[in-house]
């Protein structure tokens, strides 16, 4: 059962929940809701780590970073344009994204011999391919009791570590990098109250499925702190808590933190970072300001089907009703990839699914206990030797180490699985992709469209469901046919993990501390600096090159994973993607966009005939490409969704609402205005909106901006009324500077 409360709650002495809407109960308690609110152990962490006086509005400065390899060279390239002479604090490059290699010639070793060359230089952790996953890397090696950690993947989540750990855009860590802070109004804190024990057929990534399933669509923890309390978190290991809090940022929160005790303690003895350690519970009297209510035993295995996680049934309930179900995402299909065709209904073998592929990986899916889970419901079992397959990545080589040593390796392989290297690829459509029209059933992080590799554009395009491990092994040894792991699962001891350190210090590179100016950076040929960008004008006009009318709009539709990943050093290489996924049309519109002087002279003519504005030239205004989508930035925290459009000449983004706190900063952070509207525009592709006083309106205290739209074809135009959501006064100052490379430069007077 998982119950959301419709207000806010207080929790006493950690096990009592007092509904706010319970007067009676509330006016017992002596604390005063804004003193109670200091009670979560959200607020005690922002206040140890807030540089402001302010609790209302933080300024945060992080104790380590981490990045990947399609991440950290512009990060870097940023901070080195802006003015960085070394790494101030630990920095991990961690290289599980390009890892294998396998395209685009040199470049994505290319990459990774840069990271080294930059951690030497400026005082960096490397973690080099094939070692471990970013975030069980940090887990194993840097998160600690009470810590805050950034990172510039969105699963950045240690928070059953008691790290309040966030994951952001590249910009964001380039502040950390200059010393700045990371500028934030105190964000909403929702209690996870976990009670009772689950069975053994249900894993972690049950439980995750099931929360996202009920507060993603209504927007529940959507940019709030999720903070797990109450006493069901004794009943879970600390591998098992980890796998749940990774995925709470499917839920769209912010961050996430749990309460700590002796098996956190435990974990982090383990990893021989006993000191790490320090208990983090609410106080006595604790507010919250939204409560979820989970009895982790009434949690039955999970399916999270096409195109999301948060499209969740209960996989028994899945398998009673397949074909109506399969039937629908069928049609959606139809509706959203047209001409491409996704057959699910064929699949269906006497009432049950037959699924064509296994996954168990990465941050979510390839720590100890949930291979171990997998391996022992495999053992003397087989995958069979038709179209099913199974694929099993321990999430770093010191777990990998450790099932060899005890033989769940050798259990899995007798299965016919087959097992790989610590790699994210399966999550971000870079590794093992199924064969067009497959359906792939995968513990890892998301199931977008083309999230598994595929590629709907040239009319391929496969299904993934999510899944804990417990069940895919299950689904394994029944064949491939969707199985929960009821059929298989039984109370049993997993033997003791043990951390062999010597892979990391036999192989890692840690030069924190350690900078050698001398050293120097080694580029290969992909790797190229972000193009100028200019300051913002007082007046803009925006050219529609995209119109995107879907509910959410993910930033793998934005900016493609996958393939693309080898060009992510390159940023004009990397923008000719921009929306490939979604709309074809976009690059080619956004770059021939006021290219040709007469547009621009045609436009400002249409200009003129609105009132006071007769004599405005296009002198007075900065032109530039904009697009329009209903909830944009659902998904990873990857920067180049935003920055892919600024190099093409984008000024601005108009939404209804921005999906994600970390997409609306990379917008920001890459110059370009966060424009909101409440109507669906009745503008087109190839219409003009015209905004004039940005700048003015950019120093006032209401974001209000009066717009004019005007049709391409007549000049005819119409009033429009644009909104900007709170901007702190870095964001400001950002935006009028054309970008945050301008701004820190302009900052430190270079």
């Amino acid at each position: 059962m998982v119950k959301l409360y419709e207000k806010g709650a207080y929790l006493l002495h950690g096990t009592d929940i007092i509904d706010e809407t319970d007067t009676s109960k509330v006016q017992q308690i002596t604390k005063s809701k804004e003193e109670a609110k200091k009670g979560t152990i959200t607020y005690s962490i922002l206040q140890s780590h807030n540089k402001s006086s302010d609790m209302q509005h933080l300024n945060l400065a992080f104790d380590a970073m981490a990045s990947h390899d399609i991440t950290y060279v512009g990060i870097i390239q940023t901070a080195l344009a802006s003015g960085m002479t070394k790494f101030p604090l630990p920095y991990v490059l961690t290289n599980c994204h390009n890892s294998l290699c396998a395209v685009g010639g040199t470049i994505n070793e290319d990459d990774h011999v840069f990271g080294l060359s930059a951690c030497k230089k400026f005082g960096g952790i490397f973690v080099p391919p094939h070692i471990a996953v970013i975030h069980q890397y940090m887990r194993e090696m840097m998160a600690s009791c009470g810590s805050m950690i950034l990172a510039s993947d969105s699963h950045t989540r240690y928070g059953a570590l008691g790290t309040l750990a966030v994951g952001e855009g590249g910009g964001e860590l380039v502040k950390q990098l200059l010393q700045n802070t990371y500028d934030i109004a105190y964000p909403q804190v929702v209690g996870v109250y976990l009670t009772g024990k689950p069975s053994p057929a249900v894993g972690p990534q049950d439980i995750a499925l099931a929360i996202i399933g009920e507060v993603f669509k209504n927007g529940y923890v959507k940019n709030k702190v999720m903070e797990f309390v109450g006493p069901g978190i004794s009943n879970l290991t600390t591998d098992y808590r980890n796998g749940i809090d990774v995925m709470t940022t499917e839920t769209t929160c912010w961050s996430s933190v749990w309460r700590t005790d002796e098996k956190t303690k435990t974990y982090l003895t383990v990893h021989g970072r006993e000191s790490a350690y320090k208990e983090l519970n609410p106080q006595d009297v604790t507010y919250y300001d939204g409560m979820i209510y989970i009895d982790l035993a009434t949690i039955k295995p999970m399916i999270a089907l096409p195109f999301h996680p948060s499209n969740t049934y209960e996989i028994d309930e899945f398998n009673a009703n397949a074909g109506d179900i399969l039937r629908s995402i069928e049609k959606d299909v139809e509706s959203k990839f047209k001409g491409v065709q996704l057959h699910l209904t064929d699949k269906l073998k006497n009432g049950k699914l037959q699924t064509t592929q296994g996954i168990i990986a990465g941050c979510a899916g390839g720590s100890y206990s949930n291979i171990m889970e997998a391996a022992h419901i495999l053992s003397g079992k087989y995958c069979g030797n038709d179209y099913f397959s199974l694929s099993v990545y321990p999430a770093s080589q010191p777990v990998y180490l450790e099932i060899v040593k005890n033989g769940a390796a050798a259990a899995l392989m007798e299965s016919g699985a087959t097992l790989k290297t610590a790699f994210c690829g399966p999550c971000f459509g870079a590794g093992d992709t199924p064969a067009n029209d497959g359906f792939s059933i995968r513990h890892s992080t998301r199931n977008f469209p083309n999230r598994e590799g595929s590629k709907p554009g040239n009319g391929q395009l496969a299904g993934v469901a999510l899944m804990d491990a417990r069940s895919i092994a299950a689904t394994a040894a029944n064949g491939g046919i969707l199985t929960s792991a009821e059929a298989f699962a039984e109370v049993w001891d997993a033997p003791k993990y043990h951390f062999d350190s010597n892979v990391y210090e036999h192989r890692v590179y840690n030069g924190f501390a350690k900078s050698k100016e001398s050293e120097e950076l080694i580029y290969g040929p992909n790797i190229k600096p972000w193009p100028k960008m200019k300051a913002l004008s007082n007046a803009v006009i925006l050219k529609v090159c995209s119109k995107i009318l879907d509910p959410v709009t993910t930033t793998d539709e934005l900016i493609p994973s996958g393939e693309t990943s080898s060009y992510r050093s390159n940023p004009l290489g990397l923008a000719e993607f921009t929306l490939s996924r979604r709309d074809p049309q976009y690059v080619g519109k956004a770059k021939a966009a006021f290219k040709e002087e007469q547009e621009l002279n045609t436009v400002v003519s249409y200009i003129n005939k609105i009132p006071g504005y007769e004599k405005l030239t296009g002198n007075d205004i900065e032109s530039g490409s904009m697009i329009y989508a209903v909830k944009p930035g659902d998904g990873s925290a990857r920067e180049q969704a935003a920055s892919c459009q600024r190099v093409l000449g984008g000024l601005a983004n108009i939404a209804q609402e921005y999906a994600t706190k970390r997409y609306r900063s990379n917008v920001i952070n890459w110059g370009m205005i966060p424009f909101q509207m409440k109507d669906l525009p009745e503008f087109d592709v190839d219409d003009y909106i015209f905004v004039p006083d940005v700048l003015t309106n950019l120093d006032r205290e209401e974001q209000n901006y009066k717009a004019y739209s005007i049709n391409a074809k007549t000049g005819n135009y119409t009033e429009l009324s644009l909104t900007i959501a709170p901007l702190t006064p870095v964001e400001k100052e950002t935006i009028k500077a054309g970008c945050l490379i301008n701004y820190n430069r302009k900052t430190a007077g270079l």
